[in-house]
């Protein structure tokens, strides 16, 4: 009701597409053991809130089916089409293990991301800021790796939407505060 320029239907089957697929592998998000398709969804949220339109939403939705599932990019354009789908294509971590360590997988995909579209950006502001806020709640060890990774990916991934990149940073210097001293 609040947005009635969204696609409401179109949402809502990416929003099963992508419990389906993620609920066919037995995912549960970390730390907490709810099903993973609460953090697509979380995501989706926040980017329906910050005013972007269907095809971000939908991304938001699907945007770790490739990456986490059997599914392929050819059965997302199949069923949501080519933007959706290339949108969905520049969320998905190109860097593999062999590439190198994970220092060197980051950089290759900090470099990556600074290049892709402004709704692929937005979208991975809303998911950086999902993902800051369960690691940093639940995983200190783990954040004092991670909140740094995410500064250095906010500095050169610039250009999406304005409150989702102030939300992203704002979360990302807020778990830097909670972060426990020593290596």
């Amino acid at each position: 009701e609040e947005r009635p320029d969204i696609d409401v239907d179109g949402v809502m089957a990416a929003a099963r597409f992508a419990a389906a697929a993620h609920g066919a592998t037995g995912a549960l998000r970390s730390y907490t053991g709810v099903p993973y398709i609460e953090h697509p969804v979380e995501v989706a949220m926040l980017v329906a809130r910050a005013g972007l339109g269907t095809v971000a939403v939908k991304a938001a939705l699907l945007h770790d089916v490739i990456e986490d599932t059997p599914t392929t990019l050819e059965e997302v354009r199949a069923e949501f089409g080519d933007e959706v789908a290339d949108v969905v294509d520049e969320l998905t971590e190109k860097a593999r293990l062999e590439d190198g360590n994970r220092a060197v997988r980051k950089r290759m995909e900090r470099a990556r991301l600074a290049g892709v579209s402004e709704v692929a950006k937005s979208v991975k502001y809303a998911d950086t800021l999902s993902n800051t806020r369960s690691i940093a709640a639940h995983d200190p060890k783990f954040a004092r790796v991670y909140v740094p990774e995410k500064r250095e990916l906010l500095r050169v991934m610039l250009g999406g939407n304005a409150t989702l990149f102030a939300m992203a940073v704002e979360g990302v210097e807020a778990a830097a505060k909670t972060l426990p001293a020593g290596g």
